[in-house]
């Protein structure tokens, strides 16, 4: 089976990126539940003939959609090796619970928090953009909070640009202060939050009786990979009081690339850092991590003391605090060894030079993309992102959306779609470790293929 699987690894640039489910795969997976076993070796022919061929292909090198990491052989392993030693890493005295305290203190070391900087792995940056609001939810209201619920005549606002995902809205509705109390602020010519715009609507919600207690700071836009101005927002939230959250999903792990790091200057003032390590990272998914500056707020927010959960100096009940008391999980899987087995084995530098490439090859295709009068480039690239369009007569969105369902069924290149200043952009998110340019060169070739031939189609249709 493992060989099985470095076969298919090697292989893959000769595989498409994807492709649709055909019915009678589908079918397998409405059968009734198996009263009797199979063998081994039949139910993995299953897995080889009707689940492999057809996963969204994120590891493919031709793969760009979304922001999704390519993994590695290394933390397939990692994998393996932590499902055979089934840890439950909610907590207890036991060695996997030190693995990621390690992370967490490399972590700190990496975004200059201090030594007693708390952190949690997590399912991914949804997870750990909630964690964030909590804590901060805590310091504003204290612990009553947690037995009363926010009083009727406190009601919390948070801020984050108008380009931030989706889940720090979320995290509001989920955290029970309601997605509408999210300030979501315009974006500068650059992406960016505006950060007078941020000042104004603080001032406004101040005057109007509601308290302000949170600001999310993007490093990595999902549409197009900006980075907000993070000393500014930094120092609005110093001044008003606010937690100053850094959602850095996937461009938190930039600090590992010099070229790059310097992008970054001020998320060494942030409150808490989310990031994923699925994504630059190249850990498998999922490894999201949430980190805390205070960890005594951070400790504060979710210890309990169940009795079915007791504490002792000595024996397996030893080695508190335990990560059940920074997050809502008891059952949690050991995450962290395939994180550590990748730091262990390519290092910070390396995986800062993957990070750093797949940013060479957005300006590479941004420049490219300039270079074709059939294509437009619809927004500044600030990291590994590529928003274009391909121009075209009459509806130019429908046009550009139906290009990118060709791009993904030739099984060539699979970029996604976003929206741009009210455009659909094709959007083209370089991650993947084994991308190269001639991975960047079938793209844009494909893209300038299909879409003459769909433009031929339309001028036929309509002669």
């Amino acid at each position: 089976m493992l060989d099985d699987m470095f076969d298919y690894l090697q292989g893959i640039r000769q595989r498409p990126v994807w492709q649709p489910i055909p019915d009678t795969a589908r079918a397998a997976f409405r059968s009734p539940m198996p009263a009797q076993g199979s063998t081994l070796a039949d139910v993995h022919q299953q897995f080889k003939q009707n689940i492999l061929p057809y996963t969204i292909g994120n590891i493919h090198p031709g793969f760009f959609g979304w922001v999704q990491g390519g993994g590695t052989p290394v933390g397939m392993l990692a994998e393996m090796l932590a499902a055979g030693l089934n840890a439950n890493c909610g907590g207890r005295d036991q060695i996997p619970i030190e693995v990621e305290r390690q992370l967490v203190r490399w972590m700190a070391d990496l975004f200059e928090f201090p030594s007693d900087a708390t952190g949690l792995f997590l399912t991914g940056s949804s997870m750990a953009n909630m964690i964030a609001v909590l804590v901060a939810r805590y310091r504003a209201l204290g612990r009553e909070v947690r037995t009363h619920g926010v009083p009727p005549k406190r009601q919390l606002v948070a801020y984050a640009s108008a380009g931030a995902h989706g889940c720090i809205a979320q995290a509001m509705d989920l955290a029970g202060l309601g997605s509408a109390n999210l300030r979501k602020i315009p974006m500068n010519a650059q992406f960016q939050m505006d950060t007078m715009a941020l000042e104004t609507a603080i001032t406004a919600d101040r005057q109007a009786g509601l308290q302000p207690f949170f600001v999310a700071a993007t490093v990595g836009t999902v549409d197009v990979g900006a980075i907000d101005e993070l000393p500014v927002v930094a120092a609005i939230a110093e001044r008003n009081g606010l937690w100053f959250h850094v959602d850095g999903a996937y461009g938190a792990l930039a600090m590992l690339a010099p070229e790059l790091k310097p992008l970054l200057d001020g998320i060494e003032l942030a409150d808490s850092i989310a990031c994923d390590f699925h994504k630059w990272g190249q850990v498998p998914y999922d490894a999201g991590f949430i980190l805390v500056r205070d960890g005594t707020a951070h400790l504060d927010t979710f210890a309990t003391r169940d009795t079915y959960l007791r504490r002792d100096v000595r024996g397996m009940a030893a080695n508190s605090p335990w990560p059940t008391d920074f997050g809502p999980d008891l059952s949690r899987g050991f995450r962290a060894l395939k994180t550590w087995f990748t730091f262990q084995v390519f290092g910070a530098e390396r995986i800062g030079q993957v990070i750093n490439e797949t940013c060479v090859l957005a300006r590479y295709l941004s420049e490219r993309v300039q270079a074709q009068p059939e294509l437009e480039l619809l927004a500044p690239v600030a990291l590994n992102i590529v928003c274009f369009r391909y121009r075209s007569e009459g509806d130019v969105d429908a046009f550009n959306a139906a290009l990118v369902a060709d791009l993904q069924e030739s099984g060539i290149a699979a970029p996604s779609v976003t929206t741009v200043r009210g455009h659909l952009a094709i959007r083209v998110a370089i991650v993947n470790h084994r991308t190269g340019r001639q991975d960047i060169d079938a793209l844009l070739d494909a893209v300038l293929n299909l879409g003459a031939r769909r433009l031929n189609l339309l001028t036929t249709e309509s002669a």
